[in-house]
């Protein structure tokens, strides 16, 4: 653990996914229609929704921009039929690999999906061999030197199940899913701002990976990220390329 810092690491990851915000951008709007399709176009009607609309305004997308994702997932205007699929792999060092998908086309994403796994050193996995690594959760992330009392106040009366500080000060929220939304809410009215928010795949162990190994994974990472199909990556490498 010698130099590792898991805030620095998010950080990290955070710089490289808003570099490629128009790529960024495109995948909300998916997002944002399919689930304006599956539940409505009220976002406070359409949790999902809501979440969608948050990652866009988060990402600096134009509110039109939204609202016209909105009206063509609502309308069924969109001549893509996009459904939602789950890879499972794994990368270097056998760090687990979550990879969540929308797609009109599963042969070619499970094609480039296990092409992005296997040219980079990993590779794809059966259903369900690596989920149990994970916990389907909210997570809300607060920087060092945010008030743990007031974060634990607002939290724990809104329904999260579990509350970290680490050794650098970073706040960690862990709430179910279905309560995501109040601990938003709980946090917005008591003016906390989590630097990183979102109903995730959390690991629920970690695999280091140091030197040349961070390196490649990362660019995996990179790679997979990087897909047209890929909504989210998540994994259980911790990287340090420090060395």
């Amino acid at each position: 653990m010698a130099g590792h810092s898991k805030w620095a690491n998010i950080q990290h990851r955070k710089g490289r996914q808003d570099a490629k915000r128009g790529k960024l951008w495109t995948k909300i709007i998916r997002e944002i229609t399919v689930a304006a399709r599956a539940g409505g176009a009220d976002p406070d009607a359409n949790p999902r929704l809501r979440m969608a609309w948050d990652k866009g305004m988060a990402a600096n997308m134009p509110k039109e921009n939204i609202q016209r994702a909105i009206q063509r997932g609502a309308g069924g205007a969109d001549g893509a039929n996009y459904e939602e699929v789950r890879y499972e792999g794994y990368g270097l060092g056998g760090a687990a690999v979550i990879i969540d998908c929308m797609t009109d086309n599963r042969i070619r994403t499970v094609a480039e999906v296990r092409h992005a796994l296997s040219k980079h050193g990993g590779n794809l996995g059966q259903e369900g061999s690596v989920a149990f690594m994970f916990q389907h959760c909210g997570q809300f992330l607060f920087a060092p030197g945010t008030s743990e009392e007031q974060v634990m106040e607002a939290a724990l009366e809104a329904g999260a199940e579990d509350i970290q500080t680490d050794a650098e000060g970073m706040i960690e929220v862990i709430c179910p899913p279905a309560d995501y939304a109040a601990v938003k809410a709980a946090f917005e009215q008591a003016s906390l701002v989590p630097e990183v928010q979102g109903v995730i795949m959390k690991a629920l162990s970690e695999t280091e990976l140091t030197g040349d190994d961070a390196i490649k994974m990362q660019k995996m990472l990179d790679v997979l990220e990087g897909l047209d199909d890929v909504q989210e990556v998540y994994t259980t490498a911790v990287l340090d390329e420090s060395e």
